[in-house]
């Protein structure tokens, strides 16, 4: 008698335990928009438009290589892989300005992101070009939309530096952000 009351309540818990465990999140860390307030960092792929004023042919666009470098005339290769454009102009403007240009005004914009990658059940998955301001609902757009199987309400997602995907649930945080380089995978539903 005791056993039979016991049951019902067993297999509830069991198929709660199996819900969870269904509903995508797995291991994956949840995602917090506290990321977003990282400073954007240079990686290969960017391209970078370099002034120096009041000497054109230093002047141009340079893109940063596989290896993380820009290279630039009468300097050589720069490291720039994880550094922010300010510490680029500021290398930049100490090293023209020992020995090669006197009181060197340098400015770097990026002119160029590298791109962002979206995959699974979305329509057309695939590289997408990054955009300043950029979010994973805008992402999903772009690839045209979520496929009748997706899962819309969760998507992960993979910095270009991180080596785990995290969770980003998008009823909490619609606005999720997208740096250059990520990679988002849109899973499927399971009901």
């Amino acid at each position: 008698m005791m056993l039979a009351r016991r049951l019902p309540a067993c297999l509830a818990t069991l198929l709660l335990l199996l819900l969870a465990a269904c509903s995508g999140g797995g291991d994956a860390p949840r995602a917090r928009l506290v990321d977003d307030a990282r400073v954007y960092t240079l990686g290969p792929g960017d391209k970078l438009r370099i002034t120096v004023y009041g000497e054109e042919t230093l002047t141009g666009e340079y893109g940063v290589t596989g290896a993380g470098d820009v290279s630039f005339p009468l300097i050589g290769n720069i490291p720039v892989a994880g550094r922010t454009v300010e510490d680029l102009q500021t290398e930049l403007t100490t090293r023209l300005g020992s020995g090669y240009i006197a009181d060197p005004r340098v400015s770097a914009e990026i002119i160029n992101y590298r791109p962002f990658y979206i995959l699974g059940e979305v329509a057309r998955p695939g590289q997408y070009d990054f955009a300043v301001g950029l979010t994973v609902e805008q992402a999903v757009a772009a690839a045209g939309g979520f496929t009748y199987r997706a899962n819309s309400r969760k998507v992960f997602l993979k910095r270009a530096t991180d080596t785990r995907e995290m969770l980003v649930d998008l009823r909490e945080t619609p606005s999720f952000p997208v740096r250059p380089g990520d990679t988002i995978r849109v899973a499927e539903r399971f009901f």
